[in-house]
């Protein structure tokens, strides 16, 4: 188990990841996570759900509209 300390950033309140824990996330300065309420606490993940689901939305559509989106594209 690993602690890190929360400090005050602006209004909010931040906790600095140890730079190994970033690189296991994956994540750099400025990247957004997601903070997602598990019944095992909180989870923190550079993984976006709304993305995820914009993007199959846009899977649909594009094979939907495949030669409209093709003609358009000229």
């Amino acid at each position: 188990m690993r602690k890190v300390k929360v400090r005050k950033v602006g209004n909010s309140l931040g906790a600095i990841l140890p730079g190994d824990v970033a690189a296991r996330l994956r994540v750099k300065e400025g990247d957004t996570l997601s903070v997602t309420e598990t019944p095992d606490g909180i989870q923190l993940s550079p993984y976006d759900p709304d993305f995820e689901e914009a993007m199959k939305a846009f899977e649909r559509g594009s094979a939907r509209y495949r030669n409209a989106m093709r003609r358009l594209s000229k």
